[in-house]
């Protein structure tokens, strides 16, 4: 009895000590210090080939986010279906901060209205990190034809509703809804021709075979400067510098008409908050160097300093914004 008694006792202690041991070796993991982010390159997905807005945004800010973690910024491009492939690969990506995506106006809000069953949603499985870039639109007609103002075209649509023409480079298309939004707003009947390609359309608009077409100002400019074509209307609030006599739209009469063109940086939302605001605040400092703003300004795009909230809440207005536009237009994708 004596040495059964000795035996559970040496078992008991046996088993403290081993409990003990494993308490031991937990406490010891959870004060090990995690990583520092980054410790690896970080991927920044795409969704359009090399060349586009998105892609100059996304290596504009991985050259030099680059410098500032010491870790590679590897641009990833997978274009195919309107951004949407690109989209897919980021949203069902591993939330560890490795997986960025440059997303923009076409693959954060208007694909998740114009394209039915996405297999995901970005409003949902991306999370804002930080706004980079925000560019106007500019509304274009012929300089040899008879519209010289807003006005002229309002006042010549309402004279012969269904006859007058607007080209867009797709359906769907910001272009496309900004233009939507301007007949709306002065409730005119024009026939929409849409484009394979901008190339086509800018010739056809030239020769006064369209009446207008919205373009981005990277389009716009070299036809303005050559004079073959007139701006009749910036899309944004706020005259742009370098075109200070064009005016709004909204100063035009269509009081509250806002359109642009954005990019921004999202990461898959389960991504830790603490590298949210890490990347948001190197993101920010980048820029806010003058090298950055002068950059963009002679690209005519704004520099917003812009928390991930306040990401967020703007991406919910422009979701907003254009799920009414299409509906009320009944617009689909192509």
């Amino acid at each position: 009895m004596g040495s059964t008694k000795t035996l559970c006792k040496r078992f008991i202690n046996m088993l403290s000590f081993v409990a003990l041991l494993a308490f031991a070796q937990q406490a010891a993991f959870a004060l090990e210090p995690t990583p520092a982010y980054p410790n690896k390159a970080i991927t920044m997905v795409v969704a359009y080939a090399p060349g586009g807005q998105g892609d100059l945004l996304a290596r504009l800010i991985s050259e030099r986010l680059t410098r500032v973690y010491k870790q590679p910024i590897l641009i990833d491009n997978r274009p195919g279906v309107a951004g949407t492939v690109g989209t897919r690969i980021a949203a069902k990506s591993k939330g560890d901060g490795y997986t960025l995506f440059l997303g923009q106006t076409g693959e954060m809000v208007l694909n998740r209205v114009l394209i039915k069953d996405l297999g995901y949603d970005p409003m949902k499985d991306l999370k804002p990190v930080v706004l980079v870039a925000n560019a106007p639109l500019i509304l274009l007609t012929s300089a040899d034809g008879p519209i010289k103002s807003i006005q002229d075209l309002i006042r010549l649509a309402q004279a012969s509703p269904g006859t007058l023409s607007f080209g867009s480079v797709g359906a769907g298309t910001p272009g496309h809804l900004a233009a939507e939004a301007l007949l709306a707003g002065a409730k005119l009947d024009m026939v929409h021709i849409p484009y394979k390609g901008v190339g086509p359309l800018m010739t056809d608009l030239m020769a006064g075979r369209i009446s207008m077409f919205f373009s981005s100002a990277g389009a716009a400019l070299p036809q303005l400067n050559g004079g073959k074509l007139r701006a009749l209307a910036v899309s944004i609030p706020k005259r742009m510098k370098m075109l200070p006599d064009v005016p709004t739209v909204a100063e035009s009469g269509l009081t509250g008409f806002n359109f642009s063109l954005w990019g921004g940086v999202f990461a898959p939302s389960d991504t830790p908050v603490d590298i949210i605001q890490s990347l948001n605040k190197e993101i920010n400092a980048i820029l806010d160097t003058q090298e950055v703003k002068s950059r963009f300004e002679s690209d005519n795009m704004s520099v917003p300093r812009n928390t991930p909230a306040e990401f967020q809440d703007f991406v919910r207005t422009e979701s907003d914004k254009y799920e009414k536009l299409v509906k009320a237009a009944h617009i689909t994708a192509d």
